[in-house]
């Protein structure tokens, strides 16, 4: 796959489609690598006339590790934030969305849809608020707005509790093991889980780049983030939002809030998915995001 140098970092990413087409710009979660983001979902959008662009955010995957970020405290540094003090962090969700800024400068696109999950939808919403005139369209799934009316909740309404990320298995076949079962326990009831196809995702993933550094760096980043409901309230970008109504990551409250804030945005709640794309869902998912795209693009 192919490197570029943007932001001040290699960022490694791969296309789909022809690039005479409409771009789509596709951002990956919390610790995700772009490969989470399937081939033949990717091939999907192509063939409906998009040329995908997905790519490893920083600290993941095959793009910049940020370790001249000095010395930091990460137990610290987290017990901080929850107690509401203000801390410099090694980036911030601005940093990643600049680094999608720059792949796009890089690659000489001077607007493109943004399709964001999880943490990649707060970074397309960043992308919005801080570069407007840069996004044909928002897409902004599995994620939320950082309202903390919304956030608050997410550890008092379910079981899921997510672990330290240095907390991890380290060896291999461990990781896989914990890596599917984390997939399992975020899945929604309402479509098959593909358990061997996401245990190769899993192996995949380990052989491809285990950092669990990078995935400490990346939840300060999420942790500072702040509410941008206010800002997303002034955005004037076509926007669509995508969540499972069995989410127990982000609650779908959080996608509620996120349509409810940005002026004009369509709400797609798919029943029975949760945090995750099971392939069941990517016809709904694939139709919305066309639709999106076309509307925008007229």
């Amino acid at each position: 796959m192919p490197t570029i140098q943007a932001n001040s970092i290699t960022i490694e990413y791969d296309t789909f489609g022809d690039s005479a087409s409409p771009p789509i710009l596709l951002i990956m979660g919390f610790s995700g690598q772009m490969i989470l983001w399937d081939e033949e979902f990717c091939e999907k959008l192509a063939d409906r006339g998009l040329y995908v662009i997905r790519f490893d955010n920083r600290d993941a995957g095959l793009s910049s590790k940020i370790e001249g970020a000095g010395d930091y405290d990460f137990n610290k540094l987290m017990d901080a934030i929850l107690q509401g003090y203000k801390v410099q962090v090694p980036y911030t969700l601005d940093d990643m969305a600049d680094d999608a800024i720059g792949l796009m400068d890089s690659l000489n696109i001077k607007k493109a849809h943004v399709l964001g999950t999880s943490m990649g939808g707060m970074i397309a919403q960043v992308m919005a608020i801080q570069y407007p005139d840069r996004l044909l369209s928002l897409i902004s799934m599995s994620s939320t707005t950082g309202n903390p009316e919304i956030t608050a909740g997410i550890s008092e309404e379910n079981d899921f509790q997510p672990v330290t990320p240095m907390a991890v298995p380290h060896d291999r076949e461990a990781n896989i093991e914990y890596m599917v079962q984390g997939m399992r326990e975020l899945a929604g009831q309402g479509f098959e889980f593909e358990e061997d196809h996401l245990r190769g995702v899993a192996q995949v993933s380990y052989d491809r780049c285990f950092y669990p550094q990078g995935a400490e760096r990346q939840l300060l980043a999420i942790m500072v983030s702040g509410n941008r409901r206010p800002l997303l309230e002034k955005l004037t970008v076509p926007a669509l939002v995508i969540h499972g109504d069995a989410d127990v990551l982000v609650p779908v409250e959080g996608g509620v809030d996120t349509a409810y804030a940005i002026p004009g945005a369509k709400l797609l709640i798919i029943e029975g998915m949760g945090h995750d794309l099971p392939r069941g869902a990517w016809p709904r998912i694939i139709d919305a995001i066309t639709e999106i795209a076309k509307s925008a693009d007229a």
